[in-house]
This record gives C-alpha cells, sequence and structure tokens, in this order.
C-alpha cells in the first residue's frame, strides 16, 4: 500500500507511506542480525535468545555470520521493488525473477556491483524461506494490525497535511532529509522491531526510511517507553550540555565532540540517547548526516506528556 504527496517549494521530492507485511518481516531478519544495537533497542534483551532457540542451528549459525553489508542493501531494495505485500508472495517473485531481470531492476536503483546476482537471489530465497517459517509467520498479529492501523492514521494525515516537512519531523522523530538534485521521493515505512531507530537507505532517485511506529503492547498503566525514553536522555550532564550548546545553532558531530571534550564514542553514546528521545532533530542528505539541531517542540512537550501520564493514574 502507498501514497504520495509532492512537496512544495523548496523541497523537489513526493512523499509516501507505504507498509506490507513484508517490510516488518525484513525489518524483524535485519533487527536480528544486527548484533551491536540489540542494546539500543526497545525489544528485551532477551529477545534474541528466544529467537534463536525458534530456529534449526544451521540457520541461526548462517545469521551469526550475516550483517548489514552492501548485499543487504540490495535486499532491501528489492523489497521495496517487489509488487507484492507478504513474505511468501515476495519470495515466489524471487523466484519467478530471472538473473538478467535482478540484474537490470538493481543497476536501474542503484550504482553498487550487480555481479553475484545468481547468488544473491539464492541467499534472498534462503533467509526469507527460513525465516518466515521459524520466526515471522510466528510473531504476535497485534504487531502487523497495528502498524497497518499506524499506517493509515498518518496517511490520512498526510494527505491532509500543508506542514509536510514538520510531518515527516513527526513520524522519524526528528529526521530532517535535506533536498537534493537525484531525491525524487521519500518513502516512510513504520516498524516495530527496531524500535526507536530509524532505518535509512538511499538509491539512486529515492530515499526509505523504515521509522519507529509509536506502537506498545504493553501494560497501559505504564508510561511508553518512547516517553520514558525522553526523562532518562535528560538525566545526564552532558546530555543537557548538548541541549544546550545546540540552542544556539545547529552543529556537526565533531563540532559536538570538541566541545564536551569527550571521546567521540562517549559522544556517540550520548547523541544517540538523545535522538533516541526525540530531542534532536538529525540532518540527513541521501544517507549522510550532516548536522544536528535542537528539537525544542520536543523539550516543550515534556511537561505535557508527564501531566497527561500523572493524571491518567488517578
Amino acid at each position: 500500500m502507498s501514497d504520495s504527496v509532492t512537496v512544495p517549494k523548496s523541497v523537489s521530492y513526493t512523499i509516501e507511506l507505504q507498509f506490507n507485511p513484508l517490510y516488518e518481516c525484513l525489518n524483524s531478519l535485519h533487527t536480528y542480525i544486527c548484533r551491536p544495537s540489540y542494546k539500543k533497542i526497545d525489544l528485551d534483551p532477551s529477545w534474541a535468545k528466544s529467537v534463536e532457540e525458534q530456529l534449526p542451528p544451521a540457520f541461526a549459525e548462517r545469521l551469526a555470520q550475516t550483517g548489514i553489508d552492501a548485499e543487504w542493501r540490495l535486499i532491501v531494495l528489492l523489497v521495496c521493488c517487489c509488487p507484492d505485500q507478504t513474505p511468501e508472495q515476495f519470495i515466489q517473485w524471487i523466484e519467478d525473477m530471472t538473473v538478467k531481470q535482478l540484474e537490470v531492476l538493481i543497476a536501474e536503483h542503484t550504482s553498487l556491483p550487480v555481479t553475484g546476482v545468481a547468488r544473491l537471489r539464492s541467499r534472498i530465497l534462503m533467509l526469507f524461506q527460513q525465516w518466515n517459517e521459524y520466526y515471522f509467520s510466528r510473531i504476535d498479529q497485534q504487531i502487523i494490525t497495528g502498524l497497518q492501523q499506524e499506517y493509515e492514521q498518518k496517511q490520512a494525515i498526510l494527505m491532509q497535511n500543508h506542514h509536510l516537512s514538520t510531518f515527516v519531523d513527526e513520524v522519524t522523530n526528528g529526521i530532517v532529509f535535506e533536498p537534493h538534485a537525484e531525491l525524487k521521493r521519500l518513502i516512510l515505512v513504520p516498524h516495530y522491531h527496531f524500535k526507536p531507530l530509524n532505518i535509512i537507505y538511499a538509491y539512486h532517485s529515492f530515499v526509505i526510511c523504515h521509522y519507529p511506529a509509536k506502537l506498545y503492547l504493553g501494560d497501559s498503566s505504564e508510561l511508553p517507553p518512547y516517553e520514558y525514553r525522553v526523562i532518562r536522555a535528560l538525566a545526564e550532564q552532558s546530555r543537557l550540555k548538548i541541549l544546550k550548546y545546540l540552542y544556539n545553532g545547529p552543529r556537526s558531530f565533531i563540532e559536538i565532540v570538541r566541545y564536551l571534550g569527550l571521546s567521540k564514542g562517549i559522544t556517540h553514546d550520548h547523541v544517540t540517547k538523545l535522538r533516541s528521545a526525540g530531542l534532536l532533530h538529525a540532518h540527513i542528505q541521501g544517507e549522510t548526516l550532516t548536522v544536528y539541531s535542537l528539537r525544542t517542540h520536543a523539550i516543550d512537550h515534556l511537561q505535557q506528556m508527564l501531566m497527561h501520564f500523572i493524571e491518567d493514574n488517578q
């Protein structure tokens, strides 16, 4: 499912919302194989271990050796280009495509080498057949229903929204996609498994951003993780210093490092937590993050969010 709206004035690309179960199959697999992100996501730390126990040992070992590499970028592209909506339909589509057809499709959208497409085709079939069989086909259907509702709600807003840069900012929790000559389409896809992080890939004429849907399946009496994260992010002096520094205008990551006088690794951790809380704008051109700026309205929203939580629990 997808619809598009052209962004007016200085921004020359269209904005599209898309969602189908195939996308979440892709994103759940991405989440599992992206091991360095386990501590950054909302899923319980035991999630990966419980998934591994569901997988055949040989497949689990194969996934342990799989990374987010150049071939993965091609897999994301093919999922985006697939005209169908379920993992089963995608698998059939890949099986029906010839190697030559896949080569032509890949070359149309990216400058990445298209050698080894026959091997890539086999890899895709193996990954999606087994991942769907042993994990994705068994997930809580509330996830798919919730993401479908998220898509429909945001689509309704998009079709009536005259402030499209604000819409993108709100949906992505702070991403600013800077226009450039090649960018014609921005595709936004809600996801569940990799929250609170965005997943962004740029191709010749379009950028696809898998954004974290505010979908919470836990106790309704508790503060949802995406709101609790704001409070936690503010409870650290260095992060407060970053917010104060950015009040004077956008800054690059290196400028923030120099200002804090901390290592790049520690600074990156602080910036990541502020971004995950939606307290910063991340300005992106293609896939390159250029500068950060202060997302002041998110700070303004903090008191309102806290009072709403307190009042609802009286």
